[in-house]
């Protein structure tokens, strides 16, 4: 097990209300450094939507949350639980596989290009993990897996294959796979972006119906739209650290910072 040193010395406890708690985050792949000390606190039942141009370091800090990537300082938590690590001190040391795959049942992820299991048919993507992974009873698995495919509007799709759905499809049944195991945090890494854009908004839709049932979520992703209408905050990224955030009026109409005001000149 390998450890890194707490980036805060003196770290403020979790805030009530709280779900994910990211603290002077770090992270280079080798000499680049990607995220410069990142600090964001995402409130239970809340939706933040992370804007910022390519390579400002969105989709890493989305990583590292689910510790896809291990961060090289700083720490990350979740409903006050250390993801990764276990605190001895003021050094961080690393879990084990196991322990970090236990973890991540609590955290679902949708990924860009849908991640889908190419050979298992729909209603076997929804069920494989909380068989394998949470040791649920197949009917039980099978019975959640009919009713999240039906509030995508995907209940007659469950015998199909991935190659036979839609790009919206596909990315609809991720996001069914990802509620499966009920987690306590969704994180969208640009779901849209390798959609034709006539199918952007059949999986927007669901995005924001799952914002109004409470889901916390953290978006990265390029539609303002989206984040003007679905976003309880708006977090501009930018050269690896939070520019600026607060409530979509604020950020996307009365920027204060140059970068912020530049790069929204640009999308709007």
């Amino acid at each position: 097990m390998s450890d890194v040193t707490v980036a805060v010395e003196n770290p403020k406890p979790p805030v009530d209300g709280v779900m994910v708690d990211i603290r002077g985050v770090h992270k280079s792949f080798g000499p680049l450094e990607v995220l410069r000390g990142v600090d964001l606190q995402v409130r239970a039942g809340e939706v933040t939507v992370i804007l910022g141009p390519s390579g400002s370091g969105k989709s890493t800090l989305l990583r590292t949350i689910n510790h896809l990537e291990k961060v090289n300082r700083g720490w990350i938590s979740i409903d006050g639980e250390l993801i990764g690590y276990r605190r001895s001190g003021d050094k961080l040391y690393e879990l084990r596989e196991k322990e970090v795959l236990k973890q991540r049942t609590h955290i679902g992820f949708v990924f860009q290009n849908f991640n889908l299991f190419p050979h298992l048919t729909v209603l076997e993507n929804l069920v494989e993990a909380p068989v394998s992974a949470l040791r649920r009873p197949r009917r039980e698995a099978e019975r959640t897996a009919r009713r999240l495919l039906e509030r995508v509007g995907l209940a007659d799709k469950s015998d199909a294959y991935p190659r036979q759905l839609s790009g919206g499809q596909q990315q609809r049944v991720a996001i069914a796979r990802a509620l499966a195991l009920e987690p306590k945090v969704l994180l969208f890494d640009e779901p849209t972006s390798a959609l034709d854009p006539e199918l952007v908004g059949e999986v927007l839709d669901v995005i924001k119906d799952l914002a109004r049932t409470g889901t916390t979520m953290i978006v990265v992703t390029h539609e303002i739209g989206f984040a003007r209408e679905v976003a309880d905050t708006v977090v501009f990224m930018d050269g690896g650290v939070v520019v600026e955030q607060g409530p979509p009026a604020a950020v996307l109409d009365h920027p204060r910072h140059e970068r912020t005001r530049a790069f929204l000149s640009k999308v709007l």
